[in-house]
């Protein structure tokens, strides 16, 4: 691997993460305007379907055998896990909690993969895992009373950390599935295809809960919806695609320890979220334990 390539594998999986970054900011300037959930979500998917429709067709055409019916059921299963259910949880808590909360127990994701590995497929789970377990759920107990201490309403932090909690635990039943099928039918095939059941999931979502009339919304909604699908949803998703054809999966994980401190630093500048100790030491602790794990 030549050094231009894994320089620009480097700089792809950085904006890869920065990208990613940006949703929650997105997500909660655009509730400013008072779109629901299921709306913002809509117009998040809608935007980006076909994008990857025609990246997962070209890496279909790409592929040394075509899909079978049981690899669409894998398609829709983690469709409906990783990208569907999460992100709908993902925005649903978003209204309760700050954006460097949500990343930061969204973080958390690596943790319940070991723990549903264990739990599910007996893995062990060694002294050094255990001690990184410790890390990361301190760290987020210094962010939630963080954020308790500032909002002063225990019942919305509770209930935001818990949706978003579920939302990472629906990432990590995706990943734990997406490994059963990447190794046979490629990385970038399943995330398309996977993430188009979800777009279409998401839409058709808001055609049950909300009228029409729903999509009748100030120009600085569809501007973040829009930007939140090519700088946070498409764009990343084909970055950190390429980083990992570049660099390999580990040093591509690494970089995505990233993310929580440009969402934290992202949230005090655009949103006004207060920076406390608590919570840059709960960052700490969380990228810690997480980097534990990724050397495991």
């Amino acid at each position: 691997m030549s050094l231009a390539s894994n320089r620009t594998g480097l700089l792809f999986a950085t904006l890869g993460a920065i990208g990613f970054s940006f949703k929650a900011i997105f997500v909660k300037l655009a509730y400013r305007y008072g779109v629901d959930a299921e709306t913002l979500l809509a117009l998040r998917m809608g935007l980006s379907l076909p994008f990857f429709v025609v990246m997962g067709l070209v890496a279909d055409a790409r592929a040394a055998h075509r899909m079978d019916g049981r690899d669409w059921l894998w398609m829709i299963a983690l469709g409906f896990s990783g990208y569907y259910l999460s992100s709908y949880l993902d925005f649903l808590g978003l209204r309760y909690i700050t954006a460097a909360l949500e990343r930061l127990i969204l973080f958390l994701y690596p943790t319940l993969v070991i723990l549903l590995s264990a739990l599910f497929l007996a893995k062990p789970i060694g002294r050094r895992t255990l001690a990184a377990l410790a890390l990361c759920y301190c760290g987020i107990g210094l962010a939630v009373g963080h954020d308790l201490h500032l909002a002063g309403e225990a019942g919305d932090v509770a209930l935001g950390g818990a949706l978003v909690f579920a939302s990472a635990l629906s990432y990590a039943l995706y990943l734990m599935g997406n490994g059963q099928v990447v190794g046979r039918l490629g990385a970038m095939r399943v995330t398309a295809f996977a993430t188009s059941v979800a777009c279409v999931l998401c839409i058709g979502q808001f055609f049950v809960l909300r009228a029409v009339s729903a999509l009748d919304q100030p120009w600085q909604v569809y501007a973040l919806g829009t930007a939140m699908a090519l700088m946070s949803t498409v764009a990343p998703v084909w970055l950190v695609s390429e980083a990992i054809r570049r660099l390999g999966a580990g040093p591509v994980s690494l970089m995505g320890t990233l993310g929580p401190v440009v969402t934290i630093f992202l949230g005090w500048l655009l949103l006004d979220e207060a920076l406390g100790v608590a919570q840059l030491a709960g960052a700490a602790l969380v990228i810690a334990g997480v980097l534990v794990m990724a050397r495991r």
